[in-house]
């Protein structure tokens, strides 16, 4: 597989080839040596392959994958959606190995990153794809196959100029619940209050959701990891913001 660390495309061009915004830029930049060759060398067993329409990140419809063929079982499966270095999902992997994960990322480097603490941890129940979120639940998913679907601290697009390009809007609430069995668990959670709030009017009001907390927020996930975009919020003193929602038979 060609090195990603020099030919990384930039999907700020992306309006070419799809009709909204995407919620990242990913510009080109450089692995270190050692992510280049956990690319390499991991990405044969870790890595899922995809089939693109036109963008670097997209994923072409009807290409839906199996499961049970991908992990070699029937279990529970969680994805998590900007997944970054991966600290979070290599963690939960390793104390869930009962569980399946799948984490969406578009940034090879902290692709690279998971796939190296994975393998250092030994965690066999992980796997990755490289793709833009809402195209990998709505196409390379099949409808109802995902138990719990994770949005921690999604970039937030805070510049009122920059809002339209929030991962969380209507349109994803649809693909959401899409991918999401009946019964199964949607967490979010973001340290910045207008976001939060946003999220919370969105999945309120989407057909197929209803809240798993009572008052204003829901507790925090005792299963997420303290990484460093939660870190960096509390420093600057940001409140942190969850939200759990259950997929329910519209």
């Amino acid at each position: 597989m060609a090195s990603h660390a020099a030919d990384s495309l930039e999907d700020a061009a992306a309006p070419v080839f799809r009709d909204k915004p995407v919620s990242f830029v990913r510009r080109s930049g450089r692995m270190s040596e050692a992510q280049d060759r956990a690319w390499a060398e991991l990405s044969p067993f870790y890595l899922l392959p995809v089939e693109r329409a036109a963008a670097a990140t997209s994923v072409k419809a009807g290409t839906a994958i199996d499961p049970a063929a991908v992990y070699g079982r029937s279990a529970r499966l969680v994805v998590e959606i900007g997944s970054g270095q991966g600290h979070q999902i290599v963690s939960a992997a390793q104390a869930a190995p009962e569980t399946d994960f799948l984490a969406v990322e578009v940034f090879t480097a902290g692709l690279a990153r998971t796939m190296l603490d994975a393998d250092r941890e030994g965690v066999k129940n992980l796997r990755l794809v490289e793709a833009n979120a809402p195209e990998a639940l709505e196409h390379l998913l099949p409808a109802a196959s995902v138990d719990e679907l994770w949005v921690f601290f999604p970039d937030p697009w805070h510049k009122n100029k920059h809002t339209k390009r929030r991962l969380v809007a209507p349109d994803f609430a649809r693909i959401a619940a899409q991918a999401l069995r009946p019964g199964g668990t949607l967490r979010l959670a973001t340290d910045w209050q207008d976001y939060a709030d946003q999220m919370r009017d969105v999945f309120d009001a989407a057909i197929g959701f209803e809240r798993a907390f009572a008052g204003e927020w829901a507790e925090r996930f005792e299963g997420r990891v303290l990484t460093a975009f939660e870190r960096k919020g509390l420093r600057v003193g940001r409140d942190i913001r969850d939200l759990t929602y259950t997929r329910v038979s519209p």
